[in-house]
Parts: C-alpha cells; structure tokens; sequence
C-alpha cells in the first residue's frame, strides 16, 4: 500500500498479522534498510497482534525526495501512514534510525504511541557526530555505497552471527546496496542532526530499550542517557550482540514487544 503524506511524498507500507486481536505495533527500521528488515519479527507477532511495517521517506519502495530530512519529518510520515491505514495509535519501534524516528514519534504525536521499542537506538550520536555523518555521506557519494559493506558487515552482526548466517548478511547488503546514494547521503546527515535528549522527559509511555554490548554503532553509553532520560522505562543489555538485534536475536526482541502488546 501507498499513502501520499502531508508534503506529497509516496510512503510504502504494509500490514500483516491478528486484525481482529485489538493489538497493534508499527515497526521503523534502520538506515539503508526497508521493511523487509522485519520479517522475522512479523512471523513472530503476527499470531497476535496487526504488525505496520513501512518503507521510510528516501528507501525501499518509497519515493526519494531531495533533503534535508529530519528525524521530525519522517515522524510525521508515520503519523500519515497511521491516518492512511485508520490506526489511531500504536506501539511504535524501532532499530537504530527507527529508533531515532520511534523517539521522534512519541514527542510530537503522543497521543498516537501506547508503547515504544528503541533498539540498537540513541537520542543523539554525540557532539562530533554531524561531522561523522557527513564523511561517511560524502564517501558514499564519492566511492559508492559498495565500499562500505566490509565496515556495515562487522558492525552491523557479531562475528559469530555472521559465520553462522551468511545468508541474512547477504540479504542485508543487497538492501544496503539498492539504495539511492544522495538518498542515502541526506539520510547521513539526518542522523548527524539528530539531538532528542532536550526532549525524552516528554515520553510518558512504557519504553523498552534493549542494545548490544558488542555494539559500537549507538553503544550501551546512548542506551543509558535514553533511559535516564524515559521516566519508568527497561533497558536490557544483550551479551555478545551487535547493531541489528531485531535479526541477530529476534525471538528477544519479540518479546519485548509482546510486553509492551500485552499479549
């Protein structure tokens, strides 16, 4: 399905699972992804609970407007997919930029959010990070995106994961590499922007957080200031995962989600 959102944007979403269950999640996935990121997350709270998954502004099926975007702006789009599929509210998760955008969500829609999932996820990449995101954007641009799947691989899954499931790594890096390079690039600077902190005492519903300890992308450190930050909110440290949890340990991530679902 399509919905034309608030600037004329065309956003890609599904919905799959328990329609009759009362139960709802939306389910944000991580930069250069789509939402077949969530696949085995799905398989497992479809039984239970009517699962949104969309394809954000700039990937996948969705159209890929020039930037700048914001963390903000995608949010909206979500609120857009919501009016699109008649869902007043939801549980709202998500894995790294999702998270950032699930986070985003809550702020300016609360009444739309019953729940959040942040995983793999921070309200803020740090002081140096606008100058980070634009290196890695401008190498994107300059090299192509197939340079950089050596340095997405090993932070992205342990290293046992990725002896053990080449196939789910190789299915990443095809997404990773379909994307649009200035697409991509403005997604970059997004995240480089990205400074929710001011905001997260503003979070009034449950929120899960959950994170690696092997991550190096947003580490356990982001994870703290988020819950600090989220009156009455979990955070669960994972021994030995990395950055995509939602794929390295998806039946713990399920579960988050079925607590905040209540099923």
């Amino acid at each position: 399905m399509f919905v034309e959102t608030r600037d004329g944007a065309r956003i890609a979403y599904s919905i799959e699972g328990n329609f009759s269950s009362g139960k709802r999640v939306a389910l944000v996935h991580s930069l250069a992804m789509d939402r077949s990121f969530w696949l085995p997350i799905v398989e497992r709270l479809s039984p239970d609970a009517a699962v949104l998954t969309l394809d954000c502004r700039g990937h996948g099926d969705s159209d890929k407007p020039a930037g700048p975007y914001t963390v903000e702006q995608f949010a909206d789009d979500l609120a857009d997919v919501f009016d699109h599929a008649g869902w007043d509210k939801a549980v709202v998760a998500g894995a790294s930029m999702g998270g950032c955008v699930s986070l985003a969500f809550a702020i300016r829609h609360p009444e739309r959010a019953t729940g959040l999932g942040l995983f793999d996820t921070t309200a803020c990449y740090g002081d140096d990070a606008p100058k980070a995101w634009e290196e890695r954007a401008s190498k994107a641009r300059t090299d192509g995106l197939a340079v950089l799947t050596d340095f997405q691989k090993t932070r992205w899954f342990s290293d046992g994961f990725r002896a053990e499931r080449p196939d789910v790594v190789d299915a990443c890096i095809e997404v990773f590499l379909d994307n649009e390079v200035e697409a991509y690039a403005q997604t970059c600077r997004m995240l480089g922007a990205c400074d929710l902190r001011p905001q997260l005492g503003a979070i009034k519903v449950p929120a899960r957080i959950v994170v690696g300890d092997e991550d190096y992308a947003t580490p356990v450190a982001m994870a703290q200031t988020m819950h600090a930050g989220i009156a009455g909110s979990t955070l669960r440290v994972v021994k030995g995962a990395r950055h995509l949890s939602p794929l390295e340990i998806p039946d713990d991530i399920a579960a988050e989600l079925r607590t905040l679902l209540g099923v």
